[in-house]
């Protein structure tokens, strides 16, 4: 039953071998996962994969392969399973019509919001639900999970639902995005070809193995000749939004991320969430403990490097023009002062955005980027692609 797995984790280029293979096999053998669908999991995991870089696609395969199975116990491998809790919470959320939506009103601000969760933390003493004031569950309240608010602060939900928060309580956790994934429509390729008619920088200095020999055989001596370079010259510095709506796009972003990893020399990237602010991160799994501050990028990368950002600008307005309005932190300074800060110092600077270019003027926040970037926001298609290849090659 293992063997449709090995040749999807081979179909999907992780370096698994036969040696390995069998490895799993006497783990399986030896109890080592009896009925335990997790352990199975760290088994395979720790048997089969050698780099963390092919965790993602690891994680992938498993749950196509096995995502229907569930952990059991008990002495005949059979136990009856309580419904779960999260199951039962879920029937209590709340399901508003449009109609229902526009009558619940927001509390007017960010910091009248601040203002009112500070006052409710102190006043609450107990559990509520399904209300209209305090923190709570499937109800109106702008703080709490599983209701609706058109502007309030998430506390206690796995995931978004309406979109609508200003600020998120719960830590969330990320992954990175992939520099091998293969490139899935011709359409996508032929775009992200495009990046190629950036300038080329730098003198002919590239040995030219043809033709010094040609060279060499016509004069009867040793007659080095060099070429310019093939690979393209420029540099480049990519920030990723990542997390959020962006999963809506995770796709198209890592087709982007791995064309730009193979085609550059000189490339490096960070990621960020929403909006810059005064840190980014290269490892989503550590983006709380290792950071670089945003200050430190604009003194290590000169001004030469070509700077883009690839996100869909989708996120409440505060996280732009607010102090305190990140989404999951509280940032000192606003979201548009490091955008002002970062294009400042990069001569070279634009903005990918991957929603569909005839939804950017339903949502406040991307017409605020837009403007910030001096109206250098391109879509992520092939014509885009291209728009923005001229941009920066000027």
């Amino acid at each position: 039953m293992f063997i449709p797995f090995f040749l999807k984790l081979k179909e999907a280029k992780i370096p698994v071998t036969l040696r390995e293979f069998l490895a799993l096999l006497e783990g399986v053998e030896a109890g080592l996962a009896d009925f335990d669908t997790e352990a199975f999991y760290f088994l395979a995991r720790t048997a089969l994969v050698k780099d963390e870089r092919h965790i993602d696609r690891f994680d992938r395969v498993f749950s196509e392969i096995f995502g229907g199975l569930e952990s059991t116990s008990g002495a005949d491998g059979v136990e009856t399973v309580p419904i779960p809790e999260e199951w039962l919470r879920r029937l209590t959320e709340k399901h508003l019509s449009e109609e229902d939506r526009r009558l619940v009103e927001a509390l007017g601000g960010f910091d009248k919001l601040m203002e009112t969760l500070h006052q409710r933390l102190s006043e609450q003493k107990g559990r509520h639900q399904g209300g209209s004031k305090w923190i709570g569950t499937a109800g109106t309240s702008p703080f709490g999970a599983y209701g609706y608010n058109p502007e309030g602060v998430r506390i206690g939900q796995h995931e978004s639902r309406h979109r609508r928060a200003v600020k998120v309580w719960d830590k969330r956790e990320f992954r990175n995005l992939d520099d091998g994934v293969e490139l899935g429509t011709r359409n996508i390729k032929v775009a992200l070809r495009r990046l190629r008619r950036f300038i080329r920088e730098g003198a002919a200095d590239e040995f030219d193995l043809p033709g010094t020999i040609r060279s060499t055989a016509e004069h009867g001596y040793l007659d080095v000749k060099t070429r310019p370079e093939r690979r393209n010259a420029v540099k480049l510095l990519m920030f990723f939004d990542i997390g959020g709506s962006m999963d809506d796009h995770i796709r198209i972003v890592e087709e982007l991320f791995s064309a730009a990893r193979s085609e550059f020399r000189h490339m490096d990237y960070f990621y960020f969430h929403n909006c810059p602010y005064e840190r980014v991160w290269k490892d989503n799994r550590r983006r709380h403990s290792e950071v670089m501050a945003t200050e430190d990028v604009i003194r290590t990368y000169g001004s030469d490097y070509r700077l883009i950002f690839v996100g869909d600008a989708s996120m409440s307005p505060y996280e732009i023009t607010h102090p305190g309005g990140s989404v999951e932190h509280w940032n000192t300074e606003a979201g548009a002062v490091w955008i002002d800060r970062l294009t400042g110092h990069f001569r070279k600077s634009l903005w990918l955005n991957p929603l569909q270019e005839d939804r950017w003027g339903y949502t406040t926040s991307v017409g605020l980027v837009r403007r910030l970037m001096g109206d250098r926001m391109f879509p992520l298609t092939l014509g885009g692609l291209e728009t923005a290849a001229r941009e920066l090659s000027r």
